[in-house]
């Protein structure tokens, strides 16, 4: 059945959107298409993906040292988590590993109509995609990566009569340019036709340039065709989505828990879809008649965790056990073997919930102050390669002034019956008697927001010698440097979480990473330039030490410490776990300037070498530390603060641990 039979299904979240309403990713940090700017606003809102989101918006990548990456993407800072280990097949220790996802969205979110109803419907939609790492930061052409200059990725329009890729490909992709999907995603987008049962309201979809006819790259809320990066707009404003798709679904979070089994069954992890393939390329046709009897091939595409590539034959590939996974022979979705089944490591059904509560025409935390989050337990490759991936969550936020379950291509405009929406309508509240007009944009009358993290790295237990069992949280640090009114809408530094609860014997990663260039200069945008704060100006900075009480702002001597008897060093970024409980304090609180205290156990890092002495508001300390895992071996809580952003005017940057 092609797509338009299933529209009255999918249309939950077809009909996204409505008000404007802004999302805006924390942690991992958020870009919002930013990239390194020194200025208030983002310099290029099309650079990589279509956020709908204020310019304002997003955090700068990270730099490894002090001093900014600049055209070298070497010296930017990936963020690198620990992947799961094989836990679906232990017993006793859980051996997974936890990253807590932090977000706000403007316009609210959860409840239902007994509790907390909202003035809208929606959804959070979390996904991710990864690839194996490669050795340079910069990559091949199909490379994930930030780049170092804010333009967007060039496409060369194809016309009907000659569709041909590889010429067009190697011109249009450049290496210094950031990218997220492959420019093979977008082009079959381009070439292939939108799902004209879709309700479009009274917009009127251009014809795409060249093709003759309106493809993938038009949608209501897009009806130019406008390109963003390699995003594919129509799969960007719907889902689920009807096609294959380079994304993996995390998580669903509702806007009613009896949506659940909808979204889950329909999904790409679980749901293989069909396209249209020809010889020379991806075609126009989205049904499987119209597809053959044009000289197409009609195949169909699995999504997948992994490619087992040692695995030749189906026999060998759907016996394998390992890790708990499923193994299934089938044609990936980004085949390059001219569409033949191969090993495919399968994907987990995502999860669903309801959307947790937050309140409308706010942009802050959700029920009794919290941020809004959602624990991921990070995936296992059982490769044990090492991953380069980025994270995506989607808003989607639709009115009731029409059904969103039952309103279809044939209330749009070209049909007998008008759109229940209209644009800017006049509206009589007296009879005949003076019309007032109200602002409605039908093209945003239900909409789709987006925020995506910077490029960041999986890593595989075995790197580190970890064993599988461990459980691990990450502990990090969200926000960015400037009071509320210069930040917003991104959010002052905290730890995050800043209050964690864990087991004895679980492990926590520290790491964060900063910017050297968040000077907000410039236009102000919709709030205020500048970056006021401690140090150098323009540069993020943290750092851990410990404090009696979070009550308090002063930290504890070193001698008086309860922490640092309370853990062990499991892994630590320079690969010396032989420090004292001293050298470790001294580590967290420089940020990594200095590895230790004495230069017999760390030479040129040490506190007593010649090297130049470490800033007391850390000036000259890296602003990104990849950090350490340490094992919490001893019940209690522990308070930390970070000392350089714990302005007693506005900023309170103080966690707590809590080994239960």
């Amino acid at each position: 059945m092609g797509p338009a039979g299933r529209i009255v299904a999918l249309t939950c979240v077809l009909l996204l959107g409505g008000v404007a309403a802004d999302i805006y990713l924390h942690v991992p940090r958020g870009c919002n298409n930013r990239l390194n700017e020194n200025t208030a606003t983002r310099t290029n809102a099309n650079r990589v993906f279509d956020s709908q989101n204020n310019n304002r918006g997003g955090y700068n990548v990270g730099d490894k040292t002090d001093r900014p990456s600049g055209k070298d993407q070497e010296k930017q800072y990936r963020m690198k988590y620990f992947q799961s280990g094989s836990w679906k097949t232990q017993s006793g220790d859980d051996g997974r590993s936890f990253l807590n996802i932090e977000w706000t969205n403007q316009h609210g979110c959860g409840g239902n109509e007994d509790n907390n109803p909202q003035k809208q419907n929606c959804a959070l939609i979390l996904q991710y995609m990864c690839q194996d790492d490669v050795d340079s930061a910069q990559g091949t052409a199909d490379s994930l990566r930030n780049g170092h200059v804010t333009a967007t990725q060039g496409y060369a329009q194809p016309n009907k009569n000659n569709v041909n890729a590889a010429s067009r490909k190697g011109k249009d992709v450049k290496l210094d340019r950031g990218l997220h999907e492959k420019w093979d995603w977008y082009n079959r987008c381009y070439l292939r036709e939108r799902n004209k049962g879709l309700f479009v309201a009274d917009q009127k979809l251009a014809e795409t340039k060249n093709m003759g006819y309106s493809s993938a790259i038009n949608t209501r809320q897009n009806p130019t065709g406008n390109r963003y990066g390699y995003e594919c707009p129509e799969e960007r404003d719907y889902f689920p989505y009807w096609h294959p798709s380079p994304w993996v679904d995390i998580a669903v979070l509702a806007e009613s828990a009896s949506m659940c089994q909808h979204y889950q069954s329909k999904s790409f992890n679980v749901q293989p879809y069909h396209e249209c393939i020809h010889s020379n390329g991806w075609s126009r046709y989205t049904s499987e008649k119209a597809c053959t009897d044009n000289g197409g091939r009609w195949v169909l595409l699995h999504n997948y965790l992994e490619k087992a590539s040692s695995k030749k034959n189906k026999n060998s590939c759907e016996k394998t056990k390992t890790s708990g996974l499923t193994y299934k022979w089938a044609v990936a979705h980004d085949s390059s073997n001219g569409y033949k089944p191969e090993c495919l490591v399968m994907l987990d059904t995502p999860a669903c919930s309801e959307a947790p509560w937050s309140r409308s025409n706010h942009l802050g935390n959700g029920m009794d102050g919290l941020p809004l989050s959602y624990k991921w337990t990070l995936p296992h490759f059982p490769s044990g390669k090492e991953k380069r991936c980025v994270f995506r969550i989607r808003y989607n936020i639709s009115t009731d002034d029409y059904d969103p379950y039952n309103t279809d291509h044939t209330q749009n405009d070209n049909f007998p019956a008008k759109s229940p929406v209209r644009q800017n309508p006049y509206v009589y509240v007296m009879k005949q008697v003076s019309p007032l007009r109200l602002t409605i944009n039908t093209a945003q009358y239900g909409r789709v927001f987006q925020d995506r993290s910077h490029v960041f790295q999986l890593r595989p237990r075995n790197q580190a010698k970890l064993d599988t069992k461990f459980t691990i949280f990450n502990l990090n640090v969200r926000g960015k440097r400037g009071n509320i009114v210069q930040v917003y809408p991104a959010v002052e530094y905290d730890f995050a979480p800043n209050e964690l609860r864990i087991k004895q014997g679980n492990l926590v990663h520290f790491q964060w990473t900063g910017s050297n260039t968040h000077q907000n200069g410039g236009n102000g945008g919709d709030g205020q330039a500048g970056a006021a704060g401690e140090g150098k100006e323009g540069t993020d900075r943290n750092n851990l030490v410990e404090m009696l009480d979070r009550s308090g702002n002063f930290p504890i001597p070193y001698e008086n410490s309860t922490l640092w008897d309370a853990v062990d060093v499991v892994w630590i970024y320079h690969g010396n776990k032989g420090l004292s409980k001293m050298d470790l304090a001294i580590n967290m609180a420089s940020s990594g300037y200095y590895q230790c205290a004495k230069k017999e156990k760390c030479q040129q890092y040490a506190v007593d070498n010649k090297k130049p002495k470490m800033s007391n508001v850390l000036d000259n300390a890296p602003a990104s530390y990849e950090g350490v895992l340490l094992r919490f071996t001893k019940k209690g809580t522990y308070h930390f603060m970070c000392t350089r952003n714990n302005s007693f005017s506005n900023r309170s940057q103080k966690a707590a641990i809590i080994v239960e």
